[in-house]
């Protein structure tokens, strides 16, 4: 199944996150926006969470490092990881193809449902990535 980017929620630092109920469970699949790939290109690394770690909305989990330069991954949202994609790091030639469905990064069980409040929608988003230029 396709993830539709349209659908999506957006941090303003590029993290996409699809929220989903599983097992009764609200569950956000987090990922990195195409727009932050084009901005970062050729990625050389990739440092992801611990499993069962807890995240706060904004909070820092991870980094991707370019030839250019090393960005912070944030939280979109509040919970706990539950997935972590273990093959990402080895594959990143394949993230720049395929961000939303390839290329998510972390499932996090959601354990504040507000944390999504300050999320842009699509059309936001995209308003803000025109503005960043």
């Amino acid at each position: 199944m396709s993830r539709d980017e349209s659908k999506l929620l957006y941090a303003e630092s590029h993290e996409w996150v699809d929220l989903a109920e599983e097992d009764g469970k609200a569950v956000g699949t987090v990922g990195l926006s195409g727009f932050a790939l084009e901005q970062l290109n050729d990625l050389v690394y990739m440092e992801l969470p611990e499993l069962g770690r807890e995240l706060t909305a904004g909070e820092e989990f991870g980094e991707v490092e370019s030839v250019k330069a090393v960005s912070p991954l944030y939280s979109p949202i509040s919970g706990k990881v539950i997935a972590v994609h273990e093959d990402l790091p080895e594959r990143l030639e394949e993230l720049n193809d395929d961000p939303y469905d390839f290329g998510w990064i972390v499932k996090v069980e959601v354990s504040e449902t507000n944390s999504v409040e300050s999320l842009l929608d699509h059309a936001d988003y995209q308003k803000q990535c025109a503005e960043a230029g």
